[in-house]
């Protein structure tokens, strides 16, 4: 027996700028009926950027969504058909000037799949050049760099508590 959902009928409920929502009412394994409200978006990447002194670059920015300042690395929504890894570079410079002769990809994750569909692409930048930061005009962003072994120990505080900046210092962790 399958374990799949059947969609059967799919509603708009909102497009936006970053988000779109959508309710799907599907038919479960045992035939009954269930609905899923799915988030779409199209996906982002995230750059966790350590430079010569094994200092990790990461930005504090206030979050509406949570109501809190977060560090979390550099990171931005990929456009239509943009190229991951040009985001990512593209993300890095204007976030937080920085631009870096290695960047390799890291690891690919959905972010939320119980809800919604957005992919993140996490990278690693090194041998970095500092440049002059360019943020979108709505991004009011701070650059802040931190030794590498104390963004682990803000992992562990509590102190780091955004997902994707986690990850990709716990996988930098295992690459370095």
């Amino acid at each position: 027996m399958s374990k799949q959902e059947k969609t059967l009928k799919t509603e708009r409920i909102y497009e936006g700028k970053v988000v779109n929502l959508r309710v799907d009412t599907v038919e479960l394994p045992d035939k009954k009926y269930s609905k899923r409200e799915i988030v779409e978006h199209s996906g982002a990447v995230g750059v966790i950027g350590i430079n010569d002194d094994g200092r990790v670059v990461l930005v504090k920015q206030y979050r509406k969504a949570v109501d809190e300042f977060l560090l979390e690395i550099p990171a931005g929504k990929i456009e239509p058909k943009e190229d991951p890894k040009e985001c990512a570079i593209r993300e890095f410079k204007e976030e937080t000037g920085y631009s870096a002769s290695n960047f390799h990809p890291l690891v690919q994750c959905f972010t939320s799949p119980g809800f919604s569909d957005e992919k993140i692409y996490l990278y690693m930048a090194e041998d970095l050049v500092k440049g002059t930061a360019l943020p979108d005009e709505d991004e009011y962003i701070e650059t802040v760099e931190i030794p590498f072994e104390n963004a682990l120990e803000m992992i562990t505080k509590g102190e780091i508590q955004d997902s994707k900046t986690i990850i990709a210092i716990l996988m930098a962790k295992e690459t370095r």
